[in-house]
C-alpha cells in the first residue's frame, strides 16, 4: 500500500463525518418513527435503564435511520518541494442535509476518477461510508460510484479503513482513533469536544462551526495515522492547509 500511495497519492481522499439525531427531541418524531425507535432502544444496552426519549438524544445520531449528516470534512494529499507529503483540508457543514450531501457528491465526482479514488476513514467501513450511502438514498441522491459497493467484488471496492489496517485480521476489538493517535505520537483532535458531545453542541449550543473545526481535526489525525500504518512519517503541521 505504501508504494501505491506514493505513486497515486492524488487519488486518496481522507474523510470524516459528524452526525446528529434527525430531530432535536424524541417527541418531534412522528408516531410511526417513534415506535420504531422504541423497538431499537429496547436492544441498546444501558446500565442506567434510560428511557427511549433519553436514549434518542444520546444515541440517535449513530444510526442512519434516525440521524442525519451535519458535517463532512475531506483531506486531499499534496506533495511538498522536499518530497514530504502535506494535506489540504476542507469541510462542508450545513443544517440542510440534502444540500450538504450534494456538495460532497459534486466534489467527489468533479475532482476524482471514480475507479481510481481511494476513500480513507477511521471505522469508515462500518460507519462513515455506509452512513453516507444510506442518507443519500433517503435524500433521493444518486450514489457516486466510489461509494456505492452494491454488486461490486471485494477487490473493486477501494475503501481504506485505518481501524481495519490496525486489526490485521483481528475482529474482536474496536480501536479508537484517539488511541492510535496516542500510540503514534499524533496530536489529539479531542482537545475541545469529542463525538459524544456533537449532538448537544449542535442542538443546544447551535455551534455548527465548532463541529466543523472538530471534524477537520479528525481528518488531519486520520491522515497521519494512515501514513504511520503504511510505514510513513506523520504530517508536519506546517504542511497542512485548511481551505
Amino acid at each position: 500500500m505504501k508504494k501505491d500511495f506514493i505513486s497515486n497519492f492524488r487519488n486518496y481522499l481522507v474523510i470524516d463525518i459528524e452526525t446528529a439525531s434527525a430531530f432535536p427531541h424524541y417527541k418531534d418524531m412522528d408516531d410511526r418513527l417513534q415506535k420504531l425507535w422504541d423497538k431499537k432502544a429496547s436492544f441498546i444496552r444501558s446500565e442506567e435503564k434510560q428511557t427511549p426519549e433519553e436514549l434518542y438524544f444520546e444515541r440517535g445520531a449513530i444510526y442512519a435511520e434516525f440521524g442525519k449528516v451535519i458535517c463532512i470534512a475531506v483531506g486531499i494529499f499534496t506533495k511538498e518541494p522536499d518530497d514530504t507529503f502535506g494535506l489540504r483540508i476542507k469541510s462542508f457543514a450545513n443544517a440542510d442535509e440534502r444540500e450538504l450531501l450534494l456538495e460532497f457528491r459534486e466534489l467527489v465526482l468533479s475532482k476524482f476518477r471514480q475507479d481510481d479514488l481511494r476513500l480513507v476513514a477511521h471505522n469508515g467501513r462500518e460507519f462513515d461510508f455506509p452512513y453516507l450511502c444510506r442518507r443519500m438514498l433517503v435524500n433521493d441522491i444518486e450514489l457516486p460510484p466510489s461509494l456505492d459497493v452494491r454488486n461490486k467484488k471485494p477487490w473493486e471496492i477501494h475503501h481504506i479503513d485505518t481501524m481495519e489496517l490496525w486489526k490485521f485480521g483481528d475482529r474482536k476489538n474496536f480501536t479508537s482513533l484517539e488511541l492510535l493517535a496516542t500510540l503514534f505520537g499524533v496530536d489529539s483532535s479531542k482537545d475541545d469536544i469529542d463525538g459524544s458531545q456533537v449532538n448537544k453542541v449542535y442542538y443546544e449550543n447551535h455551534d455548527l462551526a465548532r463541529i466543523a473545526e472538530y471534524c477537520r481535526r479528525d481528518v488531519q489525525v486520520t491522515a497521519s495515522v494512515f501514513l504511520k500504518l503504511i510505514g510513513m512519517d506523520i504530517l508536519n503541521q506546517g504542511d497542512i492547509t485548511y481551505l
